[in-house]
């Protein structure tokens, strides 16, 4: 085996076997939450492409800083599934099967749908606060950028393939998905790049709060994280793999 493969089996394996054997033994049915979303965002990408559809996504599902913030919030878990109108679907729809079918069989359903809201609602309201700010401030945004749409997916995305890969031992992809954000603010410096940077922000959190603890501190409680389900994944030794969890 070269380096080149040692450094992937290292950096990935985990990822990798915990993926094949939940797809393996149960097929598509393991990713149920997965496919919906798919269905769901296609869906609106076809409804709000309609001229008697556009308004009604709006309406439903689209998040805008100068909107009031108790309707904005009533749209933020809808907004998860509403695609930028000007990027190509397919990418969105190829993000979300793969990032999202990985996360609900590496952690979980619920354990994914409170990450991805999480990192939504985090840019939602970092684009709120960065337009109080304003320019002069260095997390400030333009007042334009409060009738910009809210990100959609995308920051449900980074922020799961984040939480993922760190978690998973993939720390070197989990950097580079973060520079790679960082990399495209300094590059285009608008409105979705710094709400996936309050994605990441919110994913740390996140990752802080769930660090496993020494088994002596938990009194009993196996589960990895504050009130989640465990996560499960799976140890690879002498080249076979073995199930364990975050214990």
């Amino acid at each position: 085996m070269n380096a080149l493969a040692r450094w992937a089996r290292c950096e990935w394996g985990l990822l990798y076997v915990t993926v094949r054997e939940a797809l393996v033994a149960r097929g598509w049915r393991a990713v149920p939450l997965t496919l919906g979303a798919v269905v769901l965002t296609a869906v609106v990408q076809i409804v709000q492409n309609q001229s008697w559809g556009f308004g009604f996504v709006q309406d439903i599902g689209s998040v805008r800083a100068a909107d009031p913030l108790v309707p904005a919030l009533l749209r933020t878990p809808l907004s998860l599934f509403v695609p930028a109108l000007d990027l190509p679907v397919w990418g969105a729809l190829a993000q979300i099967l793969l990032v999202f079918g990985v996360a609900e069989i590496c952690l979980g359903r619920w354990r994914t749908l409170t990450i991805a809201y999480a990192a939504t609602l985090a840019g939602t309201l970092y684009a709120r606060l960065g337009i109080r700010l304003g320019l002069d401030h260095p997390l400030g945004l333009p007042a334009s950028d409060a009738h910009v749409v809210d990100t959609g997916p995308s920051a449900a995305v980074v922020a799961l393939a984040v939480y993922l890969t760190w978690r998973f031992g993939a720390h070197l992809t989990a950097a580079a998905v973060v520079a790679a954000i960082a990399l495209e603010v300094l590059l285009k410096n608008n409105l979705a790049g710094k709400e996936h940077l309050a994605a990441i922000a919110a994913t740390a959190a996140l990752l802080a709060l769930s660090t496993p603890r020494p088994r002596h501190q938990r009194g009993g409680n196996a589960a990895a994280g504050v009130g989640l389900p465990p996560i499960q994944s799976w140890s690879l030794r002498r080249g076979s793999a073995r199930r364990r969890s975050w214990r």
